[in-house]
């Protein structure tokens, strides 16, 4: 079995929502075992999250969009990945990564670029969502990749909204078939 693992933080709900469908499409692909880790609101995780970490094929990042970037607490995971990046542990690990914030762009591709220099200074493979954006007048929010992701899933919930309600249908199929193409290349690269 490919082993993908999904590491990522959700403030308030929207991108733990996100990241259920993202699971969800990895867990639709044969071969492919899902490993998901929720960064704790203190940022601090248990030692064998990195055991886990090593052991994936692949390893999908995962955080709201503060501010320009990632949460902090994604941030201080990302810097104590020190340790596997000095023994290049996660070269050639397939990556990728997923976002959600409340604006319609919100600066969510400066966290996608955030999780992807990660990735490369990791020595990781990176895969892109590999869908066209949902662009003309007749789209909107329930369509797939309305928020035109390419590098990685976006997504939008309104300020206002509750995770019962945003991320809505459109960026939550984009994120099943987002985790889903991940899982395809980490069953390919591991058979």
């Amino acid at each position: 079995m490919a082993k993908v693992a999904i590491i990522f933080f959700s403030g308030y709900g929207h991108t733990a929502k996100q990241a259920e469908s993202v699971i969800a499409g990895v867990e639709g692909v044969s071969g492919a075992e899902v490993i998901s880790i929720q960064i704790p609101a203190d940022g601090n995780l248990d030692d064998g999250v990195w055991d886990t970490l090593a052991a994936a094929d692949a390893i999908v990042f995962g955080s709201p969009t503060y501010m320009g970037g990632p949460a902090w607490q994604f941030k201080k995971f990302a810097d104590e990945s020190s340790k596997p990046w000095f023994a290049l542990a996660w070269k050639d690990k397939i990556a990728g990564g997923f976002t959600n914030s409340a604006s319609v762009n919100g600066d969510k591709f400066s966290t996608l670029s955030y999780f992807f220099t990660l990735s490369q200074q990791h020595g990781q493979i990176w895969i892109g969502t590999g869908l066209l954006p949902a662009n003309t007048k007749a789209h909107g929010p329930d369509d797939v990749n309305w928020t035109a992701g390419s590098s990685g899933a976006m997504a939008i919930s309104p300020s206002d909204a509750s995770p019962e309600e945003a991320p809505r249908a459109g960026d939550l199929e984009t994120a099943r078939l987002y985790g889903a193409r991940i899982a395809e290349y980490a069953v390919k690269t591991r058979s």
